[in-house]
């Protein structure tokens, strides 16, 4: 099974913003118990004092999940990003935005990558670029149908829903034509984790697969 593959398989890339560390390979834990094996570590563009402590954690959560989770790296809006994400082990490249030249890197360094757009012009130059599959983002913002209207004229570009998705409209994403959903806060509960609460991430986790595999 390729990397592509693999994606396309689980559909569901959970992401991970602003987590401390020491909390990293136990959340990882926990979405994969609850099956989700595809985890998106995002750089924070504001503070690139951290730059480096992501990509340790990628390195960390790729090193110990091997064969196991499929580990990306997200916002990365620079070729220093992308090279850190690289050395750290990231198998596929996420953007909040569509970067031609970025995306042709990407490409070039044997990752997958998976551009944000909006647009249906933003979308098209993103998979002409190279991109594997295109990240629609605010996908919340304008709901399943605007991806049922987009795949209409675009149906052979893969599309990825990100902002806004949960484990209730998860599967309608699907349905109007998604390959795969991105979903952060709605399931990376920052509470839970500062609590221990691994348990209710686990839980949380098997509802979105459970969507995924009976309805998308």
């Amino acid at each position: 099974m390729t990397k592509l593959e693999w994606v396309l398989k689980s559909k569901i890339i959970a992401i991970v913003r602003g987590l401390a560390p020491e909390h990293m390979l136990k959340l990882a834990g926990a979405l994969y118990d609850g099956g989700i094996d595809l985890m998106e570590v995002t750089f924070a563009q504001a503070s690139p004092q951290t730059w480096r402590a992501t990509a340790e954690a990628i390195h960390a959560v790729s090193d110990s999940f091997r064969g196991k989770m499929l580990i990306g790296a997200g916002t990365v809006l620079t070729e220093e990003q992308l090279m850190l994400a690289k050395n750290a082990g990231a198998e596929y490249i996420v953007t909040p935005n569509t970067n031609a030249a970025l995306i042709g890197k990407v490409k070039e360094n044997g990752m997958l990558s998976f551009p944000g757009a909006f647009t249906p012009s933003e979308i098209v130059e993103a998979y002409e670029a190279g991109a594997d599959a295109v990240k629609v983002f605010p996908a919340g913002n304008v709901g399943p149908a605007y991806i049922k209207a987009i795949k209409a004229p675009l149906s052979h570009i893969p599309l990825l829903a990100v902002g806004g998705v949960n484990e209730k409209n998860a599967a309608d994403f699907l349905r109007a034509g998604c390959c795969g959903i991105g979903v952060g806060g709605n399931l990376v509960n920052k509470n839970w984790i500062e609590a221990g609460e691994w348990e209710k991430i686990i839980a949380l986790a098997k509802e979105y697969r459970k969507a995924v595999e009976c309805n998308g």
